[in-house]
């Protein structure tokens, strides 16, 4: 069966990413969402990508005004009944993601496929709160969606290979370079990049350094693109201690427990660029560290 409508539950950063992306590369998508201001505020995260994209010569007009013109909005669970996959992007709770697909399980075809954005919570715990474990498949992005080209495609003990060979075609056709990955928390490229986070965290608590000498280091002496504390303020520190939470729960292994600092930063509701405030405060022309 050939996906054609692509149902997005969620549309926040990551699942507006993801509704830009299904509906540039040419299928139709429903956006559910919890409201209506919450739906505008997604129509006006994907049309200022869009616009974005067209400014830079990455997008024609035209094409914007096509893919805007394959997106439609909804409040209503139900409406994603006619879809042919389901992609959630909603908050990082397996209460809550378990309560949406179960509500789904019963609306939605058996050809429909069931898909999870999550980047730390196992899909097999979503996957069982379904009768269709063999069309559940995990479809990690990476935020921005519309830039960045990876998608991991985790199957888990019970997902069939036509569900798998079905979600990795259709990563394909969004333009993405997909990888498969075992269902375990973090999959591939959190159960790396999670442990380097913490531990450089870790590295500041211990005064090795400050937190601008160790993203220089690591910028210059490892070639990354950007430092540690500064990725940690993109990725969102809220976020970074819910993962590490989850991923400890999981692993019990020290290299996953979120150091002390972590917590307390986020107890101070320095969130990182969102918010303004992380590592570093955001809110003139170059983020300065701040102190710790």
């Amino acid at each position: 069966m050939s996906i054609e409508k692509v149902g997005v539950v969620g549309c926040g950063l990551m699942g507006s990413g993801i509704a830009e992306v299904a509906a540039a590369a040419g299928f139709d998508v429903l956006v559910r969402e919890i409201d209506d201001r919450a739906i505008e505020q997604g129509r006006g995260r994907i049309r200022k990508s869009l616009d974005r994209a067209v400014s830079k010569e990455k997008l024609s007009a035209e094409d914007r005004d096509a893919a805007l013109g394959r997106l439609s909005f909804t409040t209503a669970v139900a409406d994603l009944a006619p879809c042919d996959i389901v992609i959630e992007a909603i908050v990082e709770d397996l209460e809550v993601k378990n309560a949406l697909f179960g509500e789904l399980d019963g609306l939605c075809g058996e050809g429909t496929i069931f898909a999870s954005n999550t980047s730390s919570l196992t899909i097999t715990d979503m996957a069982a709160a379904t009768d269709r474990a063999d069309r559940f498949v995990g479809l990690h992005f990476f935020n921005p969606v519309p830039v960045m080209k990876l998608v991991e495609v985790v199957r888990t003990i019970a997902t069939s290979d036509e569900t798998f060979d079905r979600a990795f075609e259709f990563s394909r056709k969004l333009g993405k370079v997909p990888i498969a990955a075992k269902d375990n928390s973090g999959f591939v490229v959190n159960l790396l990049l999670v442990p380097y986070m913490l531990d450089a965290i870790r590295q500041l608590e211990r005064g090795v350094a400050g937190i601008e000498d160790i993203d220089t280091g690591m910028v210059l002496g490892c070639g990354y693109p950007m430092g540690p504390f500064t990725l940690c303020d993109f990725v969102g520190i809220d976020t970074l201690y819910k993962i590490s939470e989850i991923m400890y729960d999981e692993y019990r292994e020290e290299r996953y427990a979120p150091p002390p600092l972590l917590k307390r930063i986020v107890a101070m509701g320095r969130y990182g660029r969102k918010s303004g405030r992380g590592f570093y405060d955001w809110s003139g022309e170059k983020p300065v560290a701040l102190a710790i």
